[in-house]
């Protein structure tokens, strides 16, 4: 049993988990970024083929 009480005592006091979990946030904002980026430029890249496409059809 005093074992147990020590495991405890030793997690409670172990900080390295909560600096695990601070990075894991800070890279989960950083993927949305990321994510939100690349969304944002394939709406103004798909516009452009379009547009591309558009002309080209109504030179043919």
């Amino acid at each position: 049993m005093r074992q147990w009480l020590d495991l405890a005592q030793r997690l409670l006091a172990d900080r390295r988990a909560a600096t695990a979990v601070e990075y894991g946030l800070i890279l989960a904002l950083i993927v949305i970024a990321i994510i939100a980026s690349i969304m944002s430029v394939a709406d103004v890249t798909t516009d452009m083929w379009v547009n591309v496409n558009d002309r080209v059809a109504a030179v043919s």
